[in-house]
């Protein structure tokens, strides 16, 4: 497979970044890649699985056999997108939208991932923003 990339032009974006406004699209999971039930019966919670590395987890997951819980911070738009992959591929997916900085709002994602759908087998930290600190005790929980 050749793969020519195309050229790339006002990319930046404000953080949080909103997936549908992306120009190309990205490749969220591959029209070839068959699914073996490695993940049969199993649950996943994806934090920042609403776009990007978290969206294409979600869906690579679902096509594995999890159901899964996405926490995102406000992008609506993507995360009903991912929600809508994750059943296009037959699995259950939960919304689950906050600050995933918030300790309250990090603990309600544990038990409405466990009250929707049972149980957490796998925990995918993936949300995340880059914030410079000079010494690690900087940074707050």
């Amino acid at each position: 497979m050749d793969f020519k990339p195309e050229k790339f032009s006002g990319l930046e974006q404000e953080q949080p970044g909103r997936e549908y406004e992306m120009a190309p699209r990205p490749e969220i999971i591959r029209t070839t890649y068959k699914g073996s039930e490695k993940l049969k019966g199993k649950v996943a919670l994806i934090t920042g699985g609403d776009s990007g590395i978290g969206r294409s987890i979600a869906v690579h997951f679902a096509r594995e056999g999890a159901d899964v819980a996405i926490a995102y911070l406000e992008e609506d738009k993507d995360a009903k997108e991912t929600k809508k992959m994750v059943e296009k591929e037959g699995q259950k997916c939960v919304l689950l939208s906050g600050d995933i900085g918030e300790e309250n709002f990090a603990k309600s994602c544990i038990k409405e991932t466990v009250d929707q759908l049972g149980k957490i087998n796998i925990l995918i930290n993936n949300a995340g923003e880059q914030h410079e600190a000079n010494d690690i005790s900087e940074i707050s929980p």
